[in-house]
């Protein structure tokens, strides 16, 4: 009897009974999203409910939302750095959670300042596995065979520090690659590895991902994904297989190890395995030693039949060079998490990235929702205008709150998502931006999102020749009188005889200063408060060299991402040195008073 008329699911028929009962819960708990919420409340506050945090704003053992609602203050990290320094320090009171704190996990180190710290308990790794084991079950709704091969997927760990209370600090995914979750998880036939546990957990990158890298040539047939967590990740191993394709080649050649891979376990696994293949060398070496990589990716691995990448946010401007190495294979964003807390899964992998939209998984934590007015100055929306998850509304977005099982209570996590649609009463979300990732010069503001679209604007007059930006940050240069936006670009040309010019890329500032908000412009052409906008063009490879400084500084290889605007001076000063040509803009935008005037009424 076929699996589907066993247990069948709303969302297609399912690949096998574990996938059937996967699917089921997915119903279930979207079916229920409110009362599921409101028993995950009671849930966290009657756990909690003797932390100093909740006794500290009197609850008195209430569970009730209308309670929690009036007596319970919106925070932000800030708010509670002094808690978790506490923490951090070796308390071991029952400060936020009444579980004892396993561990931290900390941001992706990209951001300003210091790393943060989000104290964690044993079962949140629970939660997290558990919303990994649905992401399969869906993509098998999509894509067929997914058992008859592996996925090639590019994972790292970074080495964890210690606060001086003796607790770990690491990046989430650290936490859960060296999990018994993961290092001992059964045997799957749909979510096969290539790469070997002994090469993810290498703390060295380098070793790592040669070793990935290499496993992965080997498997070059039976590879039917590739992925990384973030499409910038993707991107750098390819830059890896680019510049260590001939040592790589060789050892499959001659079935030995590159010496340069020194790690005990990683060369005790590859012993096992290795061999020499020169036709393998051959046919790879082949490939690889052309000028031209487009396609690369299926050249070498002909099997696949997706890439497995976040390319939504800030890692959108990606697309166009993943599809360059793709030859515009379909790209897959599974699954919405942060450090804080993990949220929810993209119920339809396959869509287009410009169409992702993640359904909030109700179990995970309780969620509420701060009405964004981008208009509105900070803490102008008072807490009881809050949305429960069951109640926002299509169209509008939103500002997402948290309260975890970990004893964070109204937390804003500072991600701004719109609500796109349901699935069954549990909303979908498009994420949007990261809150207050600004340019400010002036009266200005511009934010991720805005950039983004100044850059593809601005790019779209490259592709007459054959370049594109494969990677951007930006910084408000204050120096000059009046300040300027700086924006520094990375190009790819796959034409070198038919490279932009001077005045092309002049033109390219002046697409961008065309592309920002009316206030902006308002600054550049009628108070003169903001100088003409500069593209500073960094030689290839900058960005790469900005994440290894990154890395040596702390980050996460799985988390980093690209700074969309930067202002620490050692980066300032690595990208300025690597400036090849600097451009601004030619004239001045478009700007009219009436312009401005409708873009306010609206």
């Amino acid at each position: 009897m076929a699996v589907d008329s066993i247990l069948s699911s709303p969302l297609g028929p399912p690949a096998c009974e574990k996938d059937a009962k996967a699917l089921q819960f997915i119903e279930e708990m979207t079916r229920n999203a409110d009362s599921v919420q409101e028993n995950v409340l009671a849930q966290i506050l009657t756990r909690n409910a003797q932390t100093e945090y909740l006794k500290g704003l009197n609850l008195n053992g209430a569970t009730d939302r209308e309670t929690f609602k009036s007596k319970v203050p919106m925070v932000t990290y800030e708010d509670l750095q002094p808690l978790i320094q506490r923490i951090a320090n070796g308390d071991r009171s029952p400060i936020f959670s009444a579980h004892p704190v396993s561990e931290f996990l900390t941001s992706s180190g990209t951001s300003a300042g210091e790393r943060k710290l989000m104290p964690t308990i044993k079962e949140e790794l629970d939660r997290r596995q558990l919303l990994y084991s649905l992401l399969m079950p869906v993509m098998n709704l999509y894509v067929k065979g997914l058992d008859k091969g592996k996925g090639l997927y590019f994972l790292f760990i970074k080495s964890e520090t210690e606060t001086p209370g003796g607790l770990l600090a690491r990046p989430v995914l650290t936490s859960y690659y060296k999990s018994d979750h993961f290092k001992t998880r059964p045997f799957d036939p749909y979510n096969v590895y290539t790469s070997p546990n002994e090469a993810i957990l290498c703390p060295d990158s380098f070793q790592s991902m040669y070793t990935q890298m290499l496993c992965g040539l080997y498997e070059r047939q039976q590879v039917l994904r590739v992925g990384a967590v973030f499409a910038s990740g993707l991107l750098r191993a390819i830059r890896f297989l680019q510049l260590n394709w001939q040592q790589l080649t060789e050892d499959i050649r001659t079935g030995s190890l590159n010496p340069k891979v020194t790690d005990p376990p990683i060369r005790e696994y590859m012993t096992r395995s290795i061999r020499p293949d020169p036709g393998l060398a051959d046919c790879i070496a082949k490939e690889c030693s052309k000028e031209n990589w487009e396609g690369i990716i299926t050249r070498i691995w002909p099997n696949t039949k997706y890439l497995d990448v976040i390319v939504t946010g800030a890692m959108a401007q990606y697309i166009p060079t993943l599809d360059y190495y793709s030859g515009g294979l379909p790209k897959a964003c599974t699954m919405y998490a942060s450090s804080e807390c993990y949220f929810g899964l993209n119920l339809n992998p396959m869509c287009k990235p410009s169409e992702v939209s993640y359904t909030i998984m109700p179990n995970m934590a309780y969620f509420e929702f701060l009405p964004h007015e981008p208009n509105n100055s900070p803490g102008s929306t008072p807490p009881s205008q809050l949305v429960d998850l069951a109640d926002v509304e299509i169209g509008k977005e939103y500002e997402l709150v948290i309260t975890t099982y970990a004893g964070l209570c109204r937390y804003r996590v500072g991600d701004i998502l719109r609500v796109t649609g349901f699935h069954n009463s549990a909303p979908q979300f498009q994420f949007v931006r990261r809150k207050n990732v600004l340019l400010s010069i002036d009266s200005d503001k511009t934010d991720e999102a805005e950039l983004q679209t100044a850059v593809e604007n601005a790019s779209k007059l490259l592709r007459e020749f054959n370049t594109s930006v494969v990677e951007y940050t930006s910084y408000a240069d204050t120096k000059t009188i009046p300040g300027h936006y700086v924006i520094y670009w990375e190009l790819l040309s796959k034409d070198s005889g038919n490279s932009p010019s001077k005045h092309v890329l002049d033109r390219c500032c002046l697409a961008m200063e065309e592309s920002l908000n009316s206030v902006y412009r308002q600054c550049r052409v009628a108070d003169n408060s903001i100088g003409p906008l500069e593209i500073r063009v960094v030689r290839n490879g900058t960005f790469e060299e900005l994440m290894d400084y990154a890395i040596s500084r702390g980050a996460s290889i799985n988390q980093y991402k690209v700074p969309r605007c930067v202002s620490f001076t050692p980066i300032m000063e690595l990208l300025d040195s690597r400036v090849v040509s600097a451009h601004f803009s030619p004239s001045l935008p478009h700007w009219t008073p009436e312009r401005s005037m409708k873009k306010r009424i609206k």
